[in-house]
């Protein structure tokens, strides 16, 4: 055991203490309030999770236990008390030294985490150094500490620059250098945002499994709810700076005592709702600004169920035996009443259209170091009016470079063909018409990156109206004020620039300016993923509401199944560039599907934490530039059946009407291998 391991077993009950902490940041001159009386306390070996809409102040907790807030950013009242020490009285070294031995954070993107210009053995060697510990032995430790986080070969990883690991092994790479002095507690922020499922349920079985190990506490803040279910003891809700509601995670979760959390939960896509099914939940507003003054419950502009004391009188928390919550009418807060109707199914697609997009034999080559790297092989695929086709498949798979060869932003190989409402269309996308440039339309992740922060919200739709649609005058106002209205913004935001809007709301501005042109297909590329539960449900809804009014089709990648499940028609289901599995929605994930579809729909955390086989895939996706022989997945896959799969590819074959699988094991034998549990390797 460790001298840390040692030392924590004679340190306080709690391994963290908030007491009515809050903290300003100060803005145009003025302190503006973001956390308001904090109070709340994580056991020792204890999960905390902690949840709520961006903006709340979830970072700013973390941040302000480790004394980490900006310039502008001070802490206005309250105490911190980590393992037994006022944070608040520690002098310079002896907070460093806290920072070093008993308090560590994982943030959500470990690109900007890692050094790019060290390498990572020295990355982790150099925390050995500043505990005294150095040259081989630091060496030593630091191949310890990456087969500790289960990552293969540690000395060739050592070797390299954190550019050349994928998101999982470097977030692998911070998870081993924040736990290299096995701290006693640890902070983790978003550390599974932007990851693939089966990345994300690997370095959370390892989060798990660490924890057991380091009887470590953590402090996990994540909007994704599912994930808190899974990983947390306990979970707070925070809104506008306040904790809301706080208890064990499961009785909060399926008996919520606050509106808030109450609406939070309804935002979610549960048990296979499509978008047939009728619209998801979405919470009306705006969360408050930093500093605004609220005289009674934060929540109560956008709650159903306020009153005017609610407005005027800020609610206690009430002990509800073993849990709180911020609520005068507690006992009342699930009947909520919805506030998006639930009765609005879209239209389905209609069977017998002529597909608006058909691609046949697409393929893609790239030179890398000498080598061939295939990154789409061999797809084929049609879509039709109205219809949303789903990609999924872990990083690497292909799904982004299908989508840039759709949009002519790279050429396919030669004898491949695209075609867009029977008309072929040109590799690249300055070859094509007018008409089929703007016929085919995207939707990025990140908004900040694909909207110009100098021009205004008028500006930017404008431009596409008149770049797109070559409207002028009147016909371009009237044109924008309805695109406006489709997306559910306002005139006001007309003016204002996308650095003055909220995430959710620079994504409407990027959807109605791929609208601009009457796009018969729009590509949205992790529309989503970025966003919290509530402005995801409001996109969801947005994107199939825009579907039905407008009849376009949509190509829709994303890493979040359920959110696919909710959206998509058709799924199509890659891995190294091939499609391994393709049919209707509702028949890829009700099964029997390809082993590789069955791995990652076992990898997706549930909100109910019911529990079901994970099946574990060894080992990372291979390189395109050296895949495997006979089916590509066979080095990873849990139902390998023998030399057949080494040394032949399986074709795709269709398995029921429409539902097509590329697997060696005959459809009815994945049935019946299905209804089982498969061994997890060891």
């Amino acid at each position: 055991m460790t001298n840390s391991a040692q030392a924590r077993n004679t340190k306080a009950e709690n391994a963290l203490e908030l007491s009515d902490l809050s903290v300003a940041y100060r803005v145009a001159g003025r302190n503006r309030a973001v956390l308001r009386n904090l109070s709340l306390n994580i056991k020792q070996g204890e999960a905390y999770g902690l949840v709520g809409e961006s903006g709340c102040g979830k970072s700013t907790v973390a941040l302000t236990v480790v004394r980490y807030l900006p310039r502008n950013g001070s802490i206005s009242g309250g105490a911190i008390s980590l393992d037994g020490q006022n944070v608040m009285k520690l002098d310079g070294e002896a907070l460093r030294r806290a920072r070093a031995e008993s308090v560590s954070m994982v943030y959500q993107d470990p690109g900007k985490a890692l050094n790019p210009s060290i390498r990572v053995g020295r990355q982790l060697t150099e925390i050995f150094e500043l505990g005294g510990i150095t040259g081989q032995a630091a060496t030593e430790r630091a191949i310890a500490m990456l087969n500790r986080v289960r990552i293969s070969d540690p000395p060739s990883v050592m070797q390299r620059y954190p550019h050349q690991l994928s998101g999982g092994m470097q977030q692998r790479v911070a998870i081993a250098m924040a736990l290299a002095n096995d701290p006693s507690m640890l902070i983790l922020d978003e550390p599974t945002t932007g990851l693939d499922a089966t990345v994300e349920a690997e370095v959370l079985d390892l989060i798990a499994q660490l924890r057991q190990e380091l009887s470590a506490s953590i402090l996990f803040i994540s909007h994704n709810l599912a994930v808190v279910s899974n990983m947390c003891d306990r979970v707070g809700v925070l809104y506008a700076g306040m904790l809301v509601e706080e208890g064990p995670t499961e009785i909060v979760f399926n008996d919520p005592r606050h509106p808030y959390t109450v609406a939070l939960l309804r935002c979610l896509p549960r048990g296979g709702q499509r978008k047939d099914q009728g619209r998801l939940d979405t919470i009306p507003g705006f969360l408050p600004g930093i500093g605004a003054d609220i005289k009674g419950c934060a929540f109560a502009d956008r709650c159903a169920l306020a009153d005017d004391r609610c407005r005027t009188e800020l609610p206690p928390l009430y002990d509800l035996g073993g849990r709180l919550s911020r609520c005068f009418y507690h006992d009342k807060a699930q009947s909520l009443p919805r506030a998006t109707p639930s009765n609005v199914p879209a239209p389905a697609p209609k069977p017998a259209a002529a597909p608006v997009l058909r691609v046949a034999g697409l393929n893609k080559t790239y030179a890398s170091h000498g080598h061939a790297l295939r990154a789409v092989k061999d797809v084929s695929l049609d879509l039709r009016p109205g219809e949303t086709l789903g990609l999924v498949g872990e990083s690497g798979s292909g799904k982004t470079t299908f989508a840039r060869l759709l949009l002519g932003l790279v050429p396919p190989d030669d004898g491949g063909t695209i075609e867009l409402e029977g008309k072929a269309l040109a590799p690249k996308l300055e070859n094509r018409g007018d008409d089929q440039v703007k016929a085919m339309q995207i939707v990025f992740q990140n908004p900040d990156s694909a909207l110009n922060r100098s021009h205004s919200i008028r500006h930017l739709i404008g431009r596409a109206l008149k770049r797109l649609a070559g409207l002028r005058g009147k016909a371009l106002e009237a044109r924008l004020n309805d695109l406006v209205r489709s997306v559910r913004l306002t005139d006001r935001h007309l003016a204002v620039k996308p650095r003055q809007l909220s995430g959710g709301l620079k994504q409407r501005v990027a959807i109605a300016r791929a609208f601009a042109g009457d796009p018969r297909i729009v590509v949205c590329d992790e529309p989503t993923s970025a966003l919290d539960v509530s402005v995801q449900a409001a996109i969801l809804n947005l994107l199939a509401d825009l579907q039905a009014k407008e009849d376009v089709s949509y190509i829709f990648i994303s890493h979040d199944l359920g959110v696919v499940r909710y959206l998509s028609d058709k799924i199509a289901v890659l891995y190294l560039g091939r499609i391994m599995e393709i049919g209707p929605s509702e028949q890829v994930f009700s099964g029997p599907h390809h082993p590789y579809t069955e791995a990652l729909l076992s990898a997706v955390p549930k909100l109910d934490q019911t529990e079901t086989a994970r099946i574990r895939l060894d080992g990372e996706i291979p390189s395109a530039t050296n895949p495997p022989s006979g089916c590509v997945f066979h080095t990873r896959c849990p139902r390998k059946i023998g030399p057949i799969c080494e040394q032949q590819e399986p074709p795709l074959s269709e398995a029921q009407p429409g539902h097509s699988i590329r697997c060696h094991i005959p459809y009815a034998e994945l049935a019946r291998l299905q209804k089982t549990v498969v061994a997890e390797p060891a």
